[in-house]
């Protein structure tokens, strides 16, 4: 892998207080003309209910089908840790998560579920995805879309 552009590999981890996209940073992708999946697993995400306050967990599946860039693994620890202090609805996080790697990186397709600790005897596990238009991976996005159960993939 080459590191030209990345600026936090070896150096002192900074912690952001509040939500950060800015520590997102990506590197070319050597496999191009490949397709195949990136799955990253973040169980210790945590946010902040927008109304209470009180903390919401969950932990985090994003997949993706890389194009011509790829996000960097230490400055997505970064950003998912940087909503910490950040106040939104679960449903808000994954939404924001997939619109902020989808401007980073372009992704042929990508797809972030968040699930959610029970809050008050409830669970939430919002899904959203994003397929390139006008190619196989919007079709691909609306199948997964359409056959997606969190209950029966992420019990």
């Amino acid at each position: 892998m080459s590191i030209e552009g990345l600026s936090l590999l070896g150096e002192k981890t900074e912690y952001k207080d509040d939500y950060a996209p800015e520590v997102l940073e990506a590197f070319e992708n050597k496999h191009q003309g490949n397709d195949y999946w990136v799955t990253f697993n973040c169980p210790e995400f945590t946010s902040l209910c927008p109304i209470t306050g009180q903390p919401d967990f969950a932990t985090i599946h994003i997949n993706y089908i890389p194009d011509v860039r790829m996000v960097e693994s230490k400055s997505l620890k970064l950003y998912m840790f940087s909503f910490r202090n950040h106040g939104a609805f679960h449903e808000d996080c994954i939404n924001i998560i997939m619109k902020d790697l989808i401007k980073l990186m372009d992704p042929k397709y990508i797809e972030v579920v968040g699930i959610f600790t029970p809050r008050g005897g409830i669970s939430i596990y919002p899904y959203a995805n994003y397929g390139r238009a006008n190619t196989k991976y919007e079709k691909l996005a609306e199948e997964r879309m359409m056959r997606h159960n969190p209950q029966q993939i992420y019990k």
